[in-house]
Formats: C-alpha cells, sequence, structure tokens
C-alpha cells in the first residue's frame, strides 16, 4: 500500500475528506519523526513501539576486493510490533 492508497483507506474509515485525511497524517508522521529525533519512543498499545538503537562504529570488509573500510556510528529506526498486531496479522 503506497502512502496515497492508505490516505484514501483512512479517509473512507474515519469519514474525512482526503484533504483533512492527508493534513492528518502527514501532521502524525511528521510528529513521529520529531519524537524519535528527540530520543523519545513512541508506542501505540497494541499495534506497536517505535523507538531508535545506536549502531557502533565498526570497520567492514568488502566483498569481492577484501578493502576493510572504516563505517560510522549511525542511528536507525526500530520497530516492535504489538501484540494485537501480531495476532491480527497471525489470524489474517
Amino acid at each position: 500500500m503506497k502512502k496515497a492508497e492508505f490516505i484514501q483507506a483512512v479517509s473512507e474509515k474515519a469519514g474525512l475528506s482526503k484533504k483533512d485525511s492527508q493534513k492528518a497524517v502527514d501532521a502524525a508522521l511528521e510528529a513521529i519523526s520529531e519524537a524519535l529525533v528527540s530520543g523519545k519512543d513512541v508506542s501505540f498499545i497494541g499495534f506497536g513501539t517505535f523507538s531508535t538503537a545506536t549502531r557502533a562504529a565498526r570497520k567492514a570488509r568488502v566483498p569481492g576486493t577484501n578493502r576493510v573500510v572504516d563505517v560510522a556510528q549511525t542511528t536507525a529506526v526500530k520497530f516492535k510490533v504489538g501484540k494485537k498486531l501480531k495476532d491480527v496479522v497471525a489470524k489474517a
């Protein structure tokens, strides 16, 4: 499902106009992004939790050339699935 299809589905389920649904979806995604950037977790009980994890700097080997390169420390986004979502998907 692409973003436009998701917005259409939200519009139909919420009884909102497509324009209002787009604003709501964009605002929700922006709020989640801002929270993650500031180091906070975002939890939706039953759905899941968005969080961040820091990956330490390391050395990596390039396949084929066996050259060693330095990989800088990075921050990655993690998502832990909630029980209700896991159960709904398992039944489908």
